[in-house]
């Protein structure tokens, strides 16, 4: 399978004219709307629990076309089941990845347990890989136990170990992350989409570092692709959020047993990554061009002593990152030379990113893991994870590349 990226860019066609580019897809939608209610410019909040009918027979019209599958139109019954802001943005977000339906969540590990416990049932089995976000790889192995699911952790980039460790007739799921959090290694996705064609088994990829903009899963044949929300695709540290994407039927499945586990977002929260997403182009593109240009002088520091990056030729999958993704991302990885004491008093140096966790936003945020993400675990623990203390991610905000270029330098040179 080939792949072009550029068809990111509105050069594909379909059915006869050219696709919109992610940016005017963040803003407009597969489809512009032009009869919002009340000619607002913004899709509305639609701030109610409920909703109400015109009489029995519009009840009774209603529910008939509800159960029996052909749509109920464009009108919503209860909020836990669907609230009109949330289904816009949910059809942006779809449109966005190149997929048929998404579903909402309250939070980036509320769309994960969910979609998996959709998925998956006593006796089923899981393959993931080891480079997996922390949270994931918790869930699948401790938490998805309990309820009798198995889980084979197999090591990042071992083709071969995946598709040994498919169990056939029993293995249903094979949950991947491109590019992985923290060391942004990116998986091969036209191979794990074949591997889990040929052996039966569905492929879900959490695309969070990514960003629709910098690579969209679907169209390597991979099943559903997620999002931690809360990170790029709101982009202002504002709010919490999750998404699947993929087939229409199969989200029709997960959005049933979001209706029954509860796990809804709010209105307002909605309406304001449906803001944050008008911004996603040109947010991630400046956070593409400030990680590249800091992780190229990262490289050449003497006070670092390595750099993950998919940009970077040094990269262990950088020709698989150039082959699928059409920029790499704002997220860079690095080793300080020293120990945890000389890497927090770096940190300290700097004036413009903020010590925090999570990603993604307009402002740069900063952390050493063995201190936050990681500060449980033992030394020893942390190492067997691939967590050293002197290990810090960076994620870009849209400051000046400049600015921070500078900062990072007289950061360094204060040790």
């Amino acid at each position: 399978m080939t792949h072009d990226p550029k068809t990111h860019n509105g050069t594909a066609t379909d059915a006869g004219h050219p696709t919109r580019g992610a940016s005017t897809t963040a803003v407009h939608g597969k489809d512009a709307r032009r009869d919002e209610p009340y000619h607002a410019l913004t899709t509305p909040i639609l701030q109610s629990a409920t909703f109400t009918f015109r009489d029995s027979d519009d009840v009774a019209d209603y529910m008939a076309r509800k159960y029996r599958g052909d749509g109920a139109g464009e009108r919503e019954e209860y909020g836990r089941y669907g609230n009109p802001t949330v289904v816009e943005v949910e059809r942006k977000l779809a449109a966005l990845d190149g997929g048929e339906a998404a579903v909402l969540y309250p939070s980036g590990m509320a769309a994960v347990s969910s979609a998996l416990l959709t998925m998956l049932s006593p006796g089923a089995h899981v393959v993931i890989g080891d480079d997996i976000y922390r949270h994931t790889y918790e869930f699948c192995t401790t938490f998805l136990k309990r309820f009798g699911v198995e889980t084979t952790v197999v090591p990042m980039g071992d083709y071969d170990a995946l598709e040994a460790a498919i169990i056939p007739r029993k293995t249903r799921l094979i949950v991947s992350e491109s590019p992985t959090n923290p060391y942004g290694r990116v998986v091969d996705l036209v191979r794990l989409a074949e591997i889990g064609k040929r052996q039966r088994v569905r492929t879900f990829v959490d695309s969070t570092f990514a960003t629709p903009v910098n690579q969209r899963p679907l169209e390597f044949g991979i099943d559903f692709v997620m999002h931690s929300a809360t990170k790029f695709l709101a982009g202002h540290n504002d709010l919490l959020a999750g998404v699947v994407i993929g087939r229409a039927d199969r989200m029709a499945a997960l959005r049933e047993s979001r209706g029954l586990l509860g796990g809804i977002v709010d209105p307002g929260a909605a309406y304001l990554l449906d803001r944050g997403l008008k911004t996603l182009g040109v947010r991630v593109r400046q956070q593409n061009e400030s990680a590249l240009a800091l992780a190229r002088f990262l490289e050449g520091h003497p006070a670092i002593e390595r750099v993950w990056y998919p940009g970077l030729e040094s990269h262990p999958e950088h020709a698989i990152a150039r082959a699928q993704m059409s920029g790499f991302g704002g997220v860079v990885t690095f080793i300080v030379r020293g120990d945890r004491a000389r890497t927090s008093a770096f940190i300290d140096r700097l004036r413009i990113p903020y010590i925090a966790p999570s990603l993604g936003g307009v402002e740069s945020l900063i952390q050493q893991p063995a201190l936050m993400s990681h500060f449980d675990l033992t030394p020893e623990e942390r190492l067997a994870q691939g967590v050293p203390d002197n290990l810090v991610r960076f994620s870009t905000g849209i400051e000046d590349t400049a600015d921070l270029l500078a900062d990072f330098e007289q950061a360094l040179a204060g040790g």
